[in-house]
C-alpha cells in the first residue's frame, strides 16, 4: 500500500507504536506522533528515523511561538513529526492538530498498560486511559477526523472458556486495565452508531514479542518486566538471575501455560492492513495473533537457542487468575484484511536477542548497568 496520507499515532514512541511508525513510513505514509514519554523515550523515534533513513529537520516548519510547550521534533521534511504531549491535555492536542492539518486517520496506542499496576492504581488507569481517549475523540471530532484504529487487547476475553478465541466470544475483563479496553471499545462502538460517517477498527492483540530486524528498536520496559519474554531476555543478558515459571501442573503438553505470541512486526503490519478498512463506515473488530500457542518452557528454550546459552529458570506456584491456555483465532483478519502473521518462534527470539544483546540497557544507554 503506497500512500501520502497523514496518520496521527498516539503513543508512537512506545514498543508497538514505534514498530508501526516504521511500517507506515516504509509504505509512504506521513506520520505525526503524539507521546508524553511516560513509558517511552524520544530515542526510539530517533532510531525509527535511522531505520527509515530520515534526517532531522534543521529548519522547523512552524514558528517558535507556534511550537512553544509542545516539545516538537521533525525528521524527513514532513515525513515524521513528534510532539511531546499528553493526550489528556485538550489545549495542546488542539494545537497539534491545528499545526498538522489533513490527518487521514488515527492509530491510538497511548495509555497505561501494566495489568498488575492497574490493580494497585485503578483510579490512575481509569483517569488516564478513559479521559485521554475521550479528549482525543473530542479533538478528532472538532477537526473532522472520523477514522481511528484502536489498540485493544486479548485481555477483554478474560479467562476464555473456549480456545482458540474468536471475536464473538463473551467479553469479561478481570482487571482495571482490561476494563478500560472494554469501556473504550464500547465508547467507540457507540460513536459509530451516533455518526454513520465514523470508521473504527478495534484490534485485539495477543502477546507481542520480538523486535525490528535491525536491532535498533525493541521492547524496553521500565523496571522489572511484567511480561515473559522481556524478562527472559533480561536473564539471558545477565541483568536478572533467573526466570520464574508460574506453575507446571496445567493441562498442557509440558504443564506450563500456553499463550499466543505474535512478532511485533507482524502486529505492526496488521495496523497497515487495517487502514484500508477505514474506507468503510462502521465498527470492525479483529484478533491479531498467530493462531497457535507456545508454552512458557518452549519460549525459554527457543530463547536459549537464539542466545546460544542456558537460561536458568525455576518453577514457582501458579499466579491467581492465570489460565492454562489462551490462543487466538485470527482467521477473520485474514478473510477481511488479507493479513496473517508470517514470523515464527525462532524469528521472534532471534530478533529479541539481537535487540537485547545490542542494547542490554535498552534505550537507557547512559545509565550504569544494574
Amino acid at each position: 500500500m503506497e500512500s501520502n496520507k497523514k496518520i496521527l499515532v498516539t503513543g508512537g514512541a512506545g514498543y508497538i507504536g514505534s514498530h508501526t511508525v516504521v511500517e507506515l513510513i516504509d509504505r509512504g505514509f506521513d506520520v505525526v506522533v503524539v507521546d508524553n514519554l511516560c513509558n517511552s523515550v524520544k530515542m526510539a523515534l530517533d532510531r525509527v528515523a535511522q531505520i527509515c533513513k530520515l534526517e532531522p529537520v534543521t529548519k522547523n516548519p512552524h514558528t517558535d511561538e507556534e511550537l512553544a510547550g509542545l516539545g516538537a521534533f521533525f525528521w524527513g521534511a514532513g515525513r515524521l513529526a513528534f510532539y511531546e504531549v499528553n493526550i489528556c491535555d485538550k489545549e495542546k492536542m488542539e494545537r497539534v492538530l491545528n499545526l498538522e492539518p489533513s490527518v487521514y486517520g488515527v492509530i491510538h496506542f497511548a495509555g497505561l498498560k501494566a495489568v498488575g499496576e492497574s490493580v494497585a492504581k485503578p483510579l490512575e488507569y481509569y483517569s488516564n486511559n478513559l479521559t485521554g481517549t475521550l479528549v482525543l475523540l473530542d479533538v478528532m471530532r472538532a477537526h473532522g477526523i472520523k477514522r481511528i484504529i484502536f489498540s485493544s487487547s486479548a485481555c477483554v476475553y478474560g479467562a476464555a472458556e473456549h480456545v482458540p478465541v474468536t471475536e464473538d466470544a463473551p467479553l469479561h475483563a478481570t482487571n482495571p486495565y482490561g476494563q478500560t479496553k472494554l469501556f473504550l471499545e464500547q465508547i467507540l462502538r457507540d460513536w459509530t452508531v451516533a455518526d454513520k460517517e465514523v470508521s473504527v477498527v478495534l484490534l485485539r492483540y495477543f502477546n507481542p514479542v520480538g523486535s525490528h530486524s535491525s536491532g535498533l528498536i525493541g521492547e524496553d520496559p521500565n523496571g522489572i518486566p511484567n511480561n515473559l519474554m522481556p524478562f527472559v531476555s533480561k536473564v539471558a543478558v545477565g541483568q536478572l538471575p533467573c526466570v520464574n515459571v508460574f506453575g507446571n501442573d496445567y493441562p498442557t503438553p509440558d504443564g506450563t501455560g500456553v499463550r499466543d505470541y505474535i512478532h511485533v512486526v507482524d502486529l505492526a503490519v496488521g495496523h497497515i492492513a487495517a487502514i484500508k478498512k477505514l474506507e468503510e463506515k462502521g465498527c470492525f473488530t479483529y484478533n491479531l495473533g498467530v493462531g497457535r500457542g507456545y508454552s512458557v518452557l518452549e519460549m525459554i528454550h527457543a530463547m536459549e537457542k537464539a542466545a546460544g546459552k542456558t537460561i536458568p529458570y525455576k518453577i514457582t506456584p501458579r499466579r491467581p487468575g492465570d489460565v492454562a491456555e489462551l490462543t487466538s483465532d485470527p482467521s477473520k483478519a485474514f478473510r477481511e484484511l488479507g493479513w496473517k502473521a508470517t514470523r515464527n518462534i525462532d524469528d521472534m527470539c532471534t530478533d529479541i536477542w539481537r535487540w537485547q544483546s545490542q542494547n542490554p540497557r535498552g534505550y537507557h544507554i547512559d545509565e550504569p548497568s544494574k
